[in-house]
């Protein structure tokens, strides 16, 4: 029978060629993956310099003639947002951080704004929720694209009791309720599976229990320290940045350079 068997040492010369054609594949291969990369890294930044902000007439704001405290104008805003049709101008970006001091943001949903502050709740498990343990503090940040807006908002962090936290949840819709019960926010999922059947099951219990308990649900209240108000202008030549800093004797009022 013929022998098959490759009689080469570990150190003999290769058979002339085959290497030599493997590299210069191998290489073309390297060069057109390149390319392709830099390709794409040039169209996107193509489509990033091609995209255009506040094509629009903005409203104006004379901050001379804003409200001694934070509170008043920010809710004004926030109402001629959504006269604007500005979508959802209720979510807000919440960023906080470990005890490390790693940051995380995501954007939730605003609850109120009253004197104590700027509420919103999730479940005290969460990953907001454990982080806020860990450090108290938290920034907000609202944009209203439609009107060129923005609002920053940073302080200390309470957490309410169980009972106003619980009566939080349930002013606010059967979805929201059906969302809580779900639980487990922030952990590691199985599969689509799970979830779905998880949250067929907390949609049942919601529309049958509309008081049902979320013990873990918590609402926390931002009490600012600083609100800084944002106002564009579509020439980019004027933007208007006004903000509040909280004093023992109240608030201090500021214009800033954009």
């Amino acid at each position: 029978m013929p022998d098959h068997t490759d009689h080469r040492t570990a150190g003999s010369t290769p058979e002339p060629g085959i290497e030599a054609a493997d590299t210069e594949a191998e290489a073309a291969d390297r060069t057109g993956a390149a390319g392709r990369a830099d390709a794409e890294a040039h169209a996107f930044r193509e489509v990033l310099r091609g995209l255009r902000v506040w094509p629009g007439e903005l409203p104006s704001f004379a901050p001379e003639q804003a409200p001694a405290e934070p509170l008043p104008l920010f809710r004004q805003w926030l109402r001629e947002a959504a006269e604007a049709g500005v979508p959802e101008p209720h979510t807000m970006s919440l960023a906080t951080a470990d005890a490390a001091g790693d940051p995380s943001v995501r954007i939730v949903m605003l609850h109120d704004a009253d004197e104590r502050g700027w509420h919103f709740g999730t479940h005290r498990d969460s990953r907001k929720g454990r982080e806020l343990a860990a450090r108290p503090r938290a920034g907000l940040a609202f944009y209203w694209a439609a009107v060129g807006r923005q609002v920053r908002v940073r302080g200390t962090v309470t957490a309410a009791g169980p009972e106003e936290s619980a009566a939080d949840l349930h002013h606010r819709s059967t979805g929201a309720l059906a969302a809580a019960l779900v639980g487990h926010q922030s952990e590691v999922l199985g599969s689509a599976a799970e979830l779905a059947r998880a949250a067929d099951a907390a949609w049942e219990r919601a529309r049958r229990e509309p008081d049902a308990p979320v013990p873990s649900w918590t609402l926390y209240v931002l009490r600012a320290e600083e609100v800084e108000f944002f106002q564009g202008d579509p020439h980019r030549r004027q933007h208007v940045r006004l903000t509040y800093r909280r004093t023992e004797g109240g608030w201090e009022r500021k214009l800033l350079w954009p």
